[in-house]
């Protein structure tokens, strides 16, 4: 037969192990849930002084370490989001820079991919001895980036969309570090929004390829 001290030990321990136990499925439902938080975007997020817009992921897709080169084109991530119960235009261009600011790039035309385009008239009949040789595709037509987004509404352009938004003739190569320069004028508002899109960050490491400057050989 156990005596009463023994007896208070046993059920001391017990409860001790049950806490342990508690404690222990506690922590596991934490490492859980953090382990299905997703990694933070890349993008800038901001809005128009009233709040009636949000603008949210702003920034240029990134693609590889090279870039995009001058005068070349750059796709933009963006979503946008109306706040109003009215409907609301938001036109996207871009501003020629007029003092040198390193690392931001303009653009000649700011516009949107995937509209329905004119098609060319039939071209005549090659005259004989002329080449045959196929001529290089024309660049798709951009629309003007006008977008209307409705009450309480939202747009979004996504790397995996089939319309894009795009910015053209850009004034610099525009590499990962650098920004692009943008104008935002939305519909009942007199001042603009000026803004700068961050490059995108890859979504992992670029791999190094074998033999590259700066490894040790044998």
């Amino acid at each position: 037969m156990r005596s009463l001290g023994t007896r208070r030990v046993t059920l001391a321990a017990g409860v001790a192990t049950v806490a342990v136990i508690a404690l222990a499925g506690c922590s596991a439902g934490q490492v859980a849930e953090t382990a299905m938080l997703k990694t933070p975007i890349s993008g800038l997020n901001t809005q128009s002084p009233d709040g009636s817009l949000q603008i949210r992921n702003l920034q240029v897709i990134y693609n590889d370490p090279d870039g995009y080169p001058a005068n070349g084109q750059a796709p933009i991530e963006l979503a946008l989001f109306n706040h109003t119960t009215t409907e609301m235009t938001v036109l996207i261009s871009s501003k020629p820079l007029q003092d040198e600011i390193a690392g931001v790039v303009s653009a000649q035309q700011v516009g949107l991919s995937g509209g329905s385009v004119a098609s060319a008239a039939p071209s005549a009949a090659p005259s004989a001895g002329a080449s045959s040789a196929p001529s290089e595709p024309a660049a798709p037509a951009l629309q003007p980036a006008r977008i209307t987004i409705p009450a309480l509404g939202s747009a979004s352009y996504l790397p995996e969309d089939d319309t894009k938004l795009i910015a053209t003739g850009l004034s610099d190569e525009l590499v990962p570090g650098h920004s692009l320069s943008l104008v935002f004028e939305v519909s009942g508002q007199s001042q603009p929004i000026e803004l700068t899109a961050p490059f995108g960050i890859p979504l992992s490491p670029a791999s190094r390829a074998p033999g590259e400057t700066g490894e040790n050989h044998e």
